[in-house]
């Protein structure tokens, strides 16, 4: 089936994100007592705090404080992991040809759309629209942190469908997390669980 409306994802699709690295280039091998970089990246950025922040309900001050006490953190240092998070993101070179490949189909008038869905704090977003001009290039999306919702809650998979028009069977979904793409598929779209970006423009080579 034809593709008509391609939805990205963005940390892990089109900017680079690896927690595990964050947290080893910021703390330098003291892993604050936990065993291993991943686990302590698990620790901030997969518990309930964070994920608020992603859902638009806690500031960065606020996730900063909370998550600095629930680890025995200082406050200063994780201050300074999680402020330049937004600076920090680096799009993925191969993501971003892809993208304009794609805008040219739709200059081209072949009715392509481009979209995306991100879970992504408010401040954050708002940093990578301001850096990337490339952003630009789509024709709108949502981020988690502006509507309150959050992936893979099916609200906000409907709300990118009620506010494009999308329909289910000719929009294709790219994430790099499983059960997102889950979610996205339950409700009929086309999905891509996408764990390698290099290869994505051979995934798409056909749709």
């Amino acid at each position: 089936m034809i593709i008509r409306d391609f939805v990205f994802d963005f940390g892990g699709v089109v900017f680079d994100w690896n927690p595990a690295a964050l947290v080893r280039a910021h703390f330098g091998g003291d892993w604050q007592g936990f065993e291993s970089p991943e686990v302590l990246g698990r620790a901030i950025f997969s518990h309930g705090d964070w994920l608020a922040f992603d859902r638009g309900e806690q500031t960065l001050p606020e996730v900063v404080e909370q998550t600095a006490r629930r680890l025995a953190i200082p406050q200063p240092t994780m201050h300074a992991l999680l402020a330049p998070i937004g600076e920090q993101f680096q799009p993925i070179a191969s993501t971003v040809a892809l993208l304009q490949t794609l805008r040219e189909r739709r200059e081209a008038g072949e009715g392509v759309r481009l979209l995306f869905l991100s879970n992504m704090p408010a401040p954050f977003a708002r940093t990578l629209e301001q850096r990337h001009a490339f952003i630009q290039w789509f024709d709108g999306g949502i981020f988690s942190a502006d509507v309150l919702l959050l992936k893979p809650q099916a609200e906000i998979y409907q709300l990118l469908e009620r506010r494009f028009g999308l329909q289910a069977g000719t929009t294709l979904f790219i994430d790099d997390h499983r059960p997102n793409v889950q979610a996205a598929a339950s409700l009929g779209w086309q999905t891509l669980h996408l764990t390698n970006p290099a290869e994505l423009a051979t995934h798409l080579a056909h749709r």
